[in-house]
């Protein structure tokens, strides 16, 4: 079985299901426990004064423990103490009563901090899982009393508690980051119907209806802002600190989870409470634990094994050595006999518990996703945090990626008789229909109030080539030089020159008309973020583009880009990095491929890589479902970020696979030969799942 902390909603814990650890935390979190209590306001406080009980327990715990230790081994406390002699003489009490006192703070000790173990052990085995963690505590503490080890008894209980509080703290430290974005689903939102503001929950809220967020409100569904101008707080989902201005003058779209700073705004609704933004990112948030890495299921799979092994061992301990000795060298089995062998049994069993392994492992995979989302990067599953780690090839799409994806008309190139004003307005109302930013270039660089006026008829997107559209009777078609070449456009073939700019190609019924070029503008952060990928070991970078060969050369030659595969289709994507995916550099270090796309046409490559990563990809839900990993802006320099986070994670997990391993080990063979003891073993189990799970939380801290 594999070890979770569960957690409602991200952030309240559950309960332990792991078949090792065998504890179900009854610091409790049953609510049906608590019918009787009270509430204020409608919170129940219930839960608060559960996570003070384990810290309690520990406490009191610890001081009886203590009290039991001075009043065995002060000296005052001796039988033969003028204290103790002056106590018996006064009243009556016989040699033994240190013995008796310590022996009864021992086990009101024992009982605080090690009762709920042993009744998760009886759980546990009627459950049918006989070798959890709890059983073996129960056993090694049951036989340490027996063979007259009252203080190890006790202290292999006490610190077992201690281990497991700070595990669930450091689990709960974890998932802080995390559980944050619950904070960011807003719980209710402001509708104008029939003129008037209702409040109502986000999710009766329809598609096309109008909200209103006053300042210092969090904007509760995604949409367009239709009236108001303000700064928006994005921060929580985007990990950006800088406010970003949107306005009604602009139709800015903002997103569920924004914070609205400075002015009224009114809000045309676009997507559903299911389908926003912020949604979005909590269901996958959920999920990403359930992704497991390779190293984690190992762990897993490992503990399964290892456990009943090193029951059946501490069996051979306790019974082999006392039966050999017995039989062939009895006077070393009266100096060594079942006692001797039955407590080495003992210690062997509390060092041998995999618990550091299966819970700081884990640990160390979430608290990167932790760290990620921190860092505005929202990683989808362990197993994507191993990938980022270990990747040599980075693969960009151009357009959206590595540029703004902000274009601008550069250039406008008629023919055949017409002019520069009749060009861009023939291409603009062909693209009218269309969302691509290419589209949108066109449309600011052309506009008329009689546009909108137009009969447009058959409009159709050509994915990788074009539009297709009647425009007041005529057939025109707009697009790249394929696309001219496919629809046979008469006079093409003397206009073909290469340029540094995407260039749009018109043609009217079957004629060719000129073309516009239109350039994009590099991101500020692409040039760096390529030459510090270089420094984290990346060894190759490709840039794969449906734009043209000059265009995207002069691009990647900027950025400092390795290798260029211009004019792709999206299926020539996918055949790129296939190949790619068979480079000998990849199959030399067993490394994995990541692809950055913008998710608008990359959806098949971001699923065909390794590890797919969406760029700003928050409004694209082809995006969110292809791709394994999603930056939550527009910024490349993500992507470093994502890296060192995987590196960190990655580096946390197997120091903690050798050290915990090591540790144990050696401990355990220390303890078969008698150079041990039981707080040695102590030390082996707790002590070391400690300095694991601190390990692991590490992995928070950039």
């Amino acid at each position: 079985m594999e070890h979770t902390h569960e957690h409602n909603h991200l952030g309240e814990h559950i309960h332990c299901d792991c078949g090792h650890c065998g504890h179900e935390h009854e610091h409790g979190h049953e609510h049906e426990e608590h019918e009787s209590c009270q509430h204020e306001n409608g919170d129940c406080h219930c839960h608060e004064e559960e996570e003070e009980t384990p810290l309690k327990k520990i406490l009191l715990s610890f001081l009886i423990f203590v009290a039991a230790l001075l009043v065995e081994h002060l000296p005052m406390f001796a039988a033969d103490s003028p204290l103790m002699s002056s106590l018996a003489k006064n009243f009556s009490f016989t040699n033994d009563f240190p013995r008796l006192i310590y022996g009864v703070l021992y086990l009101a000790a024992f009982l605080i901090c090690g009762r709920d173990v042993v009744k998760g052990a009886i759980r546990s085995i009627h459950k049918g899982n006989v070798f959890g963690e709890q059983f073996l505590m129960t056993v090694a503490s049951v036989g340490a009393i027996f063979v007259g080890e009252f203080a190890e008894a006790v202290a292999v209980m006490l610190f077992y508690n201690l281990g497991e509080f700070v595990q669930d703290y450091a689990v709960d430290r974890s998932r802080d980051s995390i559980s944050a974005l619950m904070d960011i689903r807003p719980d209710r939102a402001t509708v104008l119907r029939d003129g008037k503001e209702i409040v109502v929950s986000p999710e009766e809220v329809q598609i096309g209806e109008v909200i209103t967020v006053k300042p210092g409100e969090r904007v509760p569904l995604d949409g367009i802002i239709i009236e108001g101008k303000s700064f928006a707080d994005t921060s929580a989902l985007t990990g950006e600190s800088l406010p970003r201005q949107v306005s009604a003058e602009a139709k800015s779209e903002v997103l569920a989870g924004f914070v609205n700073q400075t002015g009224l705004l009114k809000i045309k609704v676009t997507k559903s409470y299911g389908e926003s933004a912020v949604s979005r990112i909590l269901n996958l948030t959920e999920k990403a634990s359930e992704v497991k890495a390779k190293s984690e299921k190992f762990i897993a799979r490992f503990a399964r094994v290892y456990t009943p092994i090193v029951c059946i061992a501490a069996l051979a301990v306790a019974v082999l050595p006392p039966l050999a000795l017995n039989f062939f060298a009895p006077e070393l089995f009266a100096k060594y006999g079942w006692s001797v062998w039955l407590y080495r049994a003992l210690t062997f069993l509390v060092v041998s518990c995999p618990c550091a392994l299966v819970i700081s492992v884990p640990l160390a995979f979430f608290c990167g996703i932790g760290s990620a989302s921190k860092s505005g990067v929202l990683i989808k599953g362990s197993n994507f945090v191993e990938v980022l780690s270990k990747a040599k090839i980075a693969v960009f799409d151009k357009t959206g990626t590595l540029t703004k994806g902000i274009f601008d008309v550069a250039e406008v190139n008629p023919s055949n008789g017409m002019t520069a004003d009749e060009l861009l307005a023939i291409a603009t109302h062909a693209e009218s229909y269309s969302n691509h930013p290419i589209s949108k270039s066109l449309k600011k660089a052309h506009h008329c109030v009689l546009c909108d006026a137009l009969k447009i008829l058959e409009p159709e997107e050509i994915s990788g080539f074009g539009i297709r559209a009647v425009v007041e009777g005529k057939r025109v078609c707009a697009g790249n030089a394929k696309f001219m070449e496919n629809e046979k456009i008469t006079g093409f073939e003397n206009n073909k020159r290469k340029v540094a700019g995407t260039v749009v190609h018109v043609a009217v019924d079957g004629t060719y008309c000129g073309n516009i070029v239109i350039s994009d503008q590099e991101k500020e952060d692409s040039k760096q973020t390529i030459g510090s990928l270089k420094k984290l070991g990346i060894k190759k970078t490709v840039m794969l583009t449906g734009d043209t060969e000059a265009s995207a050369s002069l691009v990647a030659e900027n950025l400092g880009i390795d290798t260029v595969y211009a004019e792709l289709l999206p299926e020539d994507k996918v055949q790129k990095v296939e190949e790619l995916m068979n480079d000998s550099l990849l199959i030399r270090n067993h490394a994995p491929l990541i692809f950055v796309g913008d998710g608008i046409n990359d959806s098949p490559v971001l699923a065909r890589a390794d590890a797919g990563i969406a760029m700003g990809a928050l409004g694209s839900d082809a995006a969110i479902e292809a791709a394994d990993v999603v930056i939550m802006d527009d910024k490349p320099s993500r992507l470093l970020d994502a890296i060192k986070i995987s590196r960190r994670t990655m580096s946390a997990v197997w120091q903690n696979i050798y050290f915990s391993i090591g540790i144990k080990v050696a401990i355990m063979l220390l303890n078969a030969i008698g150079l041990g003891n039981m707080w040695l073993a102590v030390f082996g189990d707790v002590g070391v799942c400690i300095l694991a799970v601190a390990n692991s939380a590490r992995v928070l801290k950039k």
